[in-house]
């Protein structure tokens, strides 16, 4: 590449994606914040002319729990915990008051139609890739019960994130036959292996890298892992405000000072997070978000830095 890129890429899950994990009743104004968010963020975009990837769970495709209850896959994943099972959450939760929380179509019809932005797939039912239990027949099935209702809103897939980051390459081909040509991987660092053990020593020094550290996340290569299928290693998680002033103010200098170090060295830079993560204190979390777009806007016109999204980046290479 000539210049460096930021490449954002946003894993749009709403309760799919922490069902096993909170209870609803308690983060009802978490969510609604979220989906009153996601139009302020692509307002940014706009405004500093960035493109972003949109890793979208396929259930939020659904309309309402009728159109939800028609859409399961004939084969689903029976994940020996029970638990992460969306299927059977899903049954547990049926209301009129629990849709807002589990589907999005406008929402999903505001981004398509946002210049830059691409709808990708966080596979369709947040499926777990490395968990005992599924297997690769009912991940097939489960992908292309995304790609039939992307089909109905006239997007094409092409990219994709594996949720809770359980990337399975013995998985890649069939993402090839159902038209993804991109992927998002792992940094290489050892506290983001096995993500589904996910060790409290792994937890600490993830948490520790977002503060301190070398500016070492950006890269040039975009391997192709498998026949067809390019590998984008994730750089940086935005990790959300904490009203913590001293490491607030550091995590946001560690991510400019990556970037531009990415742009100087004409390197990409791939920044990621959750639309809910910003739920909690949606006013300062999007002010932090205005700061790291700003200062992207200072590497575009320094050094050329440009903006991609997945689809976009991996065509380009």
């Amino acid at each position: 590449m000539e210049n460096g890129a930021l490449v954002i890429s946003l894993d749009f899950e709403l309760l799919w994606g922490v069902f096993d994990k909170i209870e609803w009743r308690e983060r009802k104004v978490y969510f609604q914040n979220t989906r009153k968010l996601i139009p302020e963020i692509l307002k940014l975009f706009e405004e500093y002319e960035i493109s972003c990837t949109w890793a979208t769970v396929g259930m939020l495709f659904n309309e309402n729990w009728d159109d939800w209850n028609s859409n399961v896959p004939q084969i689903i994943p029976e994940y020996y915990n029970e638990k992460l099972s969306a299927y059977k959450y899903g049954n547990s939760i049926q209301s009129k008051e629990t849709e807002e929380f589990c589907f999005a179509p406008n929402l999903i019809k505001f981004i398509k139609e946002t210049q830059g932005q691409e709808i990708g797939t966080h596979t369709y039912s947040h499926y777990y890739c490395l968990e005992p239990g599924q297997t690769l027949e009912s991940f097939r099935a489960d992908l292309e019960k995304s790609k039939k209702m992307a089909d109905k809103f006239g997007i094409n897939l092409e990219s994709l994130v594996f949720p809770r980051n359980q990337c399975n390459e013995d998985y890649l081909d069939v993402c090839m036959e159902n038209g993804l040509r991109t992927v998002r991987t792992n940094p290489a660092d050892w506290y983001w292996e096995n993500t589904q053990k996910d060790s409290l020593q792994q937890k600490i020094f993830r948490t520790g890298d977002a503060y301190f550290g070398l500016n070492n996340k950006s890269y040039r290569d975009i391997p192709e892992i498998a026949p067809g299928i390019t590998g984008q290693k994730a750089s940086r998680l935005l990790r959300p405000y904490s009203g913590k002033s001293f490491l607030d103010k550091t995590r946001l200098n560690r991510i400019q000072s990556e970037m531009s170090a990415a742009a100087k060295n004409k390197e990409i830079y791939h920044l990621w997070w959750h639309p809910h993560n910003f739920g909690d204190n949606p006013e300062k979390n999007l002010q932090d978000l205005k700061q790291i777009l700003s200062h992207f806007d200072f590497c575009r016109k320094k050094y050329n830095f440009q903006s991609f999204n997945m689809s976009k980046l991996g065509k380009k290479v």
